[in-house]
């Protein structure tokens, strides 16, 4: 239902530090993570009315990303759904490969095996993603977007009118190359 990369965080966060917070998060792509005590995560935002803010802001972003995609889910073609989600973890990843199947793809949609192997075949026709086993990459990141529908876009414009700089500008070649591919 939702993405959380480098911007963000999972369970207590919109609960408020009550527990237990309804939340089951499963990781994609590894990288660097952080964990925090609940009460130590409290305790602070209760002491710093920036940090609670902060928080109040990201839950924000978090439900209207949630939002949004219960209307992209019934609104819009797999095809764009499959480019939108392959943006989004491109943004928060900051890379423009990373080690994904095709089930994974699949059940990140709520689809079948097939359906994800067909819109991966058809973005590589297009010369929009290139593969090999267990790994994308995003060739070209403007295509995509392309192909993707909106519903990314006004997540993301939400998230930079709330916290703004959230998205940090890609910082490795390969993703520059993806940019301007």
């Amino acid at each position: 239902t939702a993405l959380v990369g480098r911007e963000g965080a999972v369970a207590g966060i919109v609960s408020r530090g009550f527990v237990p917070a309804y939340c089951r998060a499963e990781v994609q792509f590894g990288g660097p993570a952080y964990t925090m005590n609940l009460a130590q995560l409290e305790e602070a935002k209760n002491r710093s009315p920036t940090l609670h803010q902060l928080f109040a802001r990201y839950a924000d972003c978090l439900m209207a990303q949630i939002f949004q995609s219960v209307a992209c889910n019934a609104t819009h073609s797999i095809e764009q759904r499959a480019a939108k989600w392959l943006v989004s973890a491109m943004e928060r990843t900051g890379e423009s490969q990373f080690s994904l199947t095709q089930d994974q793809l699949a059940g990140m949609l709520g689809v079948g095996r097939s359906y994800a192997s067909r819109i991966i075949q058809r973005f590589k026709s297009l010369g929009l993603v290139s593969t090999s086993r267990g790994r994308l990459v995003v060739d070209n990141l403007r295509g995509l977007e392309e192909q993707s529908c909106p519903c990314q876009r006004a997540v993301k414009r939400h998230f930079e009118e709330l916290l703004a700089g959230v998205y940090p500008k890609p910082t490795s070649a390969r993703v520059q190359r993806g940019r301007t591919g």
